[in-house]
């Protein structure tokens, strides 16, 4: 069993909230913490992809209002949209009750429906939490190379082979495409929507043109920029958007795109191995992905993640904004011996970060300049954590 670090965090939030919202893609360990959890309480749990679990809530605030004096566990609940005005009801019946937390726990496999339903009828009543797959601050170091290759999916993580894990990826890409994706967002046809999510994977961490991607694909732009927008909402892409500030300098505005799972990249690229990983040119992209994916994870709520880039070229891999306004940027290299660019001499020029990092894929920390250190991404991630809990 590996422990979750987002569990710590849901427990105090269901000590702060009547609901929490935990989100995240399908198969990550939502259902598994949240059962964890219920074990630990009085609670009940109802999945509402279940024609059974739907057959209680027929009636569902009669349903609900008998368990009242239960946290209830609601998995999958954009499956029931009517949902949410019940359950602000019961929210507001329960605080009059002397019950102001705790009432309810749901689950979603994307943020998209959930947070477009319950914006306004459980405004001021939902605390959102993130949930993504294992990170490097929840495995051993040990385990670092095979977490970049199989990505942090736990069935694929943890599958007996690299062809098995790849086998498991496959058929995850094939489940969402073919039954999630028209499930949750509009009309797509498979075999275009997996087309583009290819060509994301081949242009990992680079800049987006959408023109370019639209040209591939026979599409418009707008119909690239809906796509794409599609699979952030589901928590599969992100869109690391340029740092912008008070800079005299010219500044890129384009966003970066990163499939977020690298397990996920080397899938859709039909990479099975480490050894095939090295030799292929995605190897950088993948790399600064998951160490992107894995220091976002560890920072402090309030953060904000931004890359820098300008015109004459001064660029730096992650800008992490810390909720007191602080600065800290990092560098990403896959070498064991990592060298700075001019560029990034000059981008800290600009921005005066108050700590500069390069990542890399050795153990051992140790400094480059009085002010430049170098570490994995497993230390980095705990220093960062150690922010976020100070």
């Amino acid at each position: 069993m590996i422990v979750r670090n987002v569990a710590a965090e849901l427990i105090a939030r269901l000590g702060e909230a009547p609901a929490v919202a935990l989100l995240g893609p399908r198969q990550v360990g939502k259902t598994t913490l949240a059962l964890d959890i219920g074990d630990a309480m009085p609670s009940i749990y109802l999945d509402l992809e279940s024609d059974a679990d739907q057959a209680r809530l027929t009636d569902p605030e009669l349903y609900l209002s008998a368990h009242q004096d239960k946290l209830v566990i609601l998995d999958e609940v954009h499956r029931l949209p009517g949902l949410f005005q019940i359950l602000r009801g019961l929210i507001d019946k329960g605080r009059r009750a002397g019950r102001p937390t705790g009432q309810f726990l749901l689950l979603g496999s994307a943020s998209i429906d959930l947070l477009a339903q319950s914006g306004e009828s459980l405004a001021g009543r939902v605390s959102y939490l993130e949930m993504g797959p294992l990170n490097a601050l929840e495995i051993g170091d040990q385990d670092i190379n095979n977490l970049w290759v199989r990505g942090g999916f736990p069935d694929s993580f943890l599958a007996s082979n690299d062809r098995a894990s790849l086998r498991w990826r496959q058929d995850f890409i094939r489940t969402y495409l073919e039954r999630d994706v028209p499930m949750l967002g509009p009309r797509i046809a498979a075999e275009t929507l997996r087309r583009f999510w290819t060509m994301l994977a081949h242009h990992q961490s680079g800049l987006l043109n959408a023109s370019d991607f639209a040209r591939g694909l026979g599409l418009d732009s707008k119909t690239i920029a809906n796509y794409l927008d599609l699979l952030v909402d589901l928590l599969l892409v992100r869109r690391l958007e340029p740092w912008h500030g008070n800079s005299a300098k010219r500044l890129v505005k384009s966003p970066r795109i990163y499939v977020r799972d690298s397990g996920l990249v080397h899938a859709l690229l039909g990479i099975d191995n480490e050894e095939a990983l090295l030799g292929h040119p995605v190897a950088g992209g993948s790399w600064e992905g998951f160490v992107i994916e894995g220091l976002i994870a560890a920072a402090p709520d309030g953060s904000r993640a931004n890359f820098y880039r300008t015109a004459a070229g001064a660029e730096i891999d992650l800008v992490i904004t810390m909720p007191g306004g602080a600065i800290w940027v990092y560098e990403i290299k896959r070498s064991l011996s990592p060298k700075l660019e001019r560029g990034f001499h000059h981008a800290c020029e600009d921005l005066k970060p108050a700590r500069r990092t390069v990542i890399y894929a050795g153990t051992e920390a140790y400094p480059l300049s009085q002010d430049i250190m170098v570490m994995s991404l497993r230390e980095a991630a705990q220093i960062l954590r150690g922010a976020a809990q100070s």
